[in-house]
């Protein structure tokens, strides 16, 4: 007979088994909703920081209508230094990044900020594949709309926004290329956080950077803090040695979402520094 112990043994395992299949099924179906955490409506633009500003209406390959807005530099050069095309991070929309266009500004660079599908004002429902589109469709703009030269633009990523940034960079070669606070790609991370699930065999997901970014030939700014509490340091330094060169590591302070706040002037004097060495104009 089985004893009262091993079978208390099996049950246990039972419950154990039952349980890792179970978080196996819920992750498996609310990827999205872990990986989009979009806000829906903006309640704050540009003039309301005293910048000027172009709002904008963006459509994709397939059709999603998405919102953006062009801010000019300072100066009779709406260009400016160059032009930021900024790709944001998986929560919120393009009206809490006011801070960082306010610094792109102060720096005489202008700013071209987009939201994803499903983000802000923009239409549909986020993807991998359709931030993709999204971004391309920013580029477009860029370059066929407003004919901006693909040299002048400098392509910044922050988070998520990075593995998008990298996407776009591969592929089209800007001036220049800016990741803050990147992973090298949402597995290795979402691996990190679940490490006793197999995270490659259900994942939906890729948002690779690290795959990408040695198709990149231009020169590429990284900027991470050792305090990230999201997307840890080694990520950075690891998209940082797969880089080619010429390249710039910068060390920044502060968690995931302040970083950039905390450590400045140091986060501002080298965004100026990297935009004078890239010297997009030629």
């Amino acid at each position: 007979m089985i004893k009262l112990s091993q079978r208390i043994g099996f049950s246990v395992l039972r419950i154990l088994v039952l349980a890792y299949i179970g978080l196996a099924v819920v992750l498996y179906f609310n990827q999205s909703r872990m990986v989009y955490f979009p806000t829906v409506g903006l309640q704050d633009n540009p003039q309301q920081v005293n910048l000027d500003y172009e709002p904008v209406n963006l459509t994709t390959q397939d059709g999603i209508s998405l919102s953006a807005w062009f801010v000019p530099a300072q100066g009779d050069a709406p260009t400016g230094k160059g032009v930021i095309l900024y790709c944001h991070g998986n929560a919120g929309n393009i009206g809490h990044r006011l801070d960082y266009i306010q610094n792109f500004h102060r720096l005489g660079l202008a700013t071209f900020i987009f939201d994803y599908r499903g983000f802000g004002e923009s239409k549909g429902e986020p993807t991998e594949a359709g931030t993709y589109a999204d971004v391309e469709a920013a580029w477009e703009y860029l370059t066929v709309t407003k004919k901006i030269p693909a040299n002048q633009i400098i392509v910044y990523g922050e988070s998520l926004g990075g593995a998008i940034a990298t996407y776009i960079a591969a592929k089209k070669q800007p001036g220049g290329l800016i990741l803050a606070a990147t992973f090298t790609s949402l597995n290795d991370r979402a691996a990190e956080i679940y490490p006793y699930i197999p995270i490659r065999l259900i994942s939906k997901f890729s948002y690779d950077s690290l795959a990408r970014i040695s198709q990149i030939h231009r020169p590429i700014l990284i900027m991470h803090s050792p305090d990230d509490e999201v997307i840890p340091f080694h990520h950075g330094k690891s998209l940082f040695a797969a880089a080619n060169e010429p390249k710039e590591f910068v060390q920044t302070t502060g968690d995931h979402n302040n970083g950039f706040l905390n450590s400045e002037p140091a986060y501002s004097d080298s965004i100026d520094r990297y935009v004078k060495s890239v010297n997009i104009h030629n």
